[in-house]
C-alpha cells in the first residue's frame, strides 16, 4: 500500500511540475512578444543610417536631373528662335521684340543692345549673356580704339557689291553675297539656270534643289529678271524622243504620252494641243512650251 501511495504522490508532483513549466514558458513568450528590447542607442544608429541613405538618394536624383537639363552652347543672339528663347527663359513679348527688330534687317552687337531691344531683366541677361557669340569682325570692330568711348547701338551688315542685279547674268560670287547662300548653293543656282537656258520666271528659282523659300526670297529681293533669256525652241513634230527628254519639265512618262499623241494626230497644228493629252500637267504648261513650238 505504501508503494502505491508513494507512486501516486510522485506522479502528482510530476504533473504539477510540467504544468508550472508550461505556464513559465507562456509567460516568457508573452514578455518577448510585447516587450520592447530595443535601446535608445540602437534607435539612434538606425535613424542616422536611414537619414544618410535618403541623402544619397537625393544626391543621385539631383545629379540625374542636372544631366537631363539641356546644355547651352555659344550662340549668336541675333538668331534666337521662339523655341530657343523659351529654353533661355525669355517671355513671348521679349522674343517678339527681337524678331520684330531683326525684320528691319538690323543686328545687335552687344549684350547691352540686346537688353535694350528685348527689355529682358538684368538677372536673365547675366545668366545668358556669357553664351553670346558675335561675328569676329564685330568683336574686332568693338575692340578698335576708334570706337572706344562711343556706344554703337545697332549695326547693319555692310552690303556687298554685286556685278549686276540681273539674275540671268549674276555670277557665283554675286549670289554668295546673299545671307544663307555659300559656294555650293551659288554654283547650284548657276547650273540650274544654264539647264533652263535662263530664268524666264522668277519663281523658277524655287525649283533649285535644296534652296529654302526664305533664302530664295532673299535672292529675289536683290536680283531680278532684267532681260528674259532667248531660248532655242525645238519643233514638237520633228523632235526625237531623246531630245524631248532634255526639256527640264518633261519626264519619261510625259515624253511617251506626247509621242503617242503625235502619232495619233499625225501632226500638232498648234502647241496648245498638248493640253489635249490625258493627264497633261497643266501647271507646268507655260514652262514646257518655253522650249517647244509646233511647225
Amino acid at each position: 500500500m505504501n508503494f502505491f501511495k508513494s507512486h501516486f504522490w510522485y506522479n502528482k508532483s510530476q504533473r504539477n511540475g510540467v504544468f508550472f513549466l508550461v505556464i513559465l514558458i507562456l509567460i516568457v513568450q508573452i514578455v518577448i512578444v510585447f516587450s520592447d528590447f530595443s535601446s535608445d542607442e540602437s534607435t539612434t544608429v538606425n535613424s542616422k543610417e536611414v537619414l544618410s541613405f535618403h541623402q544619397q538618394i537625393d544626391s543621385l536624383q539631383a545629379i540625374e536631373i542636372e544631366k537631363r537639363k539641356p546644355k547651352t552652347y555659344p550662340f549668336n543672339p541675333n538668331y534666337i528662335t521662339d523655341n530657343k528663347g523659351e529654353q533661355l527663359g525669355m517671355s513671348l513679348d521679349e522674343i517678339d521684340r527681337l524678331l520684330a527688330f531683326r525684320k528691319t534687317n538690323k543686328f545687335v552687337n552687344s549684350k547691352i543692345e540686346f537688353q535694350k531691344v528685348t527689355k529682358i531683366s538684368d538677372s536673365l541677361l547675366n545668366k545668358i549673356s556669357p553664351y553670346f557669340k558675335f561675328p569676329e569682325w564685330v568683336v574686332k570692330q568693338k575692340s578698335n580704339s576708334s570706337f572706344e568711348g562711343r556706344e554703337q547701338t545697332y549695326y547693319k551688315k555692310q552690303e556687298k557689291k554685286v556685278s549686276t542685279i540681273d539674275i540671268n547674268k549674276a555670277t557665283v560670287q554675286d549670289f554668295k553675297t546673299i545671307s544663307g547662300i555659300g559656294e555650293a548653293f551659288s554654283e547650284r543656282i548657276v547650273k540650274y539656270r544654264a539647264k533652263l537656258q535662263g530664268f524666264s520666271f522668277e519663281n523658277q528659282l524655287n525649283e533649285v534643289w535644296g534652296l529654302e523659300k526664305e533664302v530664295a526670297n532673299k535672292v529675289l529681293s536683290k536680283f531680278k529678271i532684267v532681260e528674259k533669256p532667248i531660248i532655242n525652241k525645238i519643233n514638237v513634230n520633228t523632235v526625237t524622243f531623246k531630245e524631248l527628254l532634255k526639256n527640264p519639265y518633261i519626264d519619261y512618262s510625259l515624253c511617251k504620252k506626247i509621242f503617242e499623241y503625235r502619232d495619233e494626230v499625225a501632226e500638232l497644228q498648234n502647241i496648245s494641243e498638248l493640253k489635249n493629252i490625258k493627264d497633261f500637267p497643266l501647271d507646268k504648261y507655260d514652262r514646257i512650251v518655253l522650249y517647244l513650238v509646233a511647225e
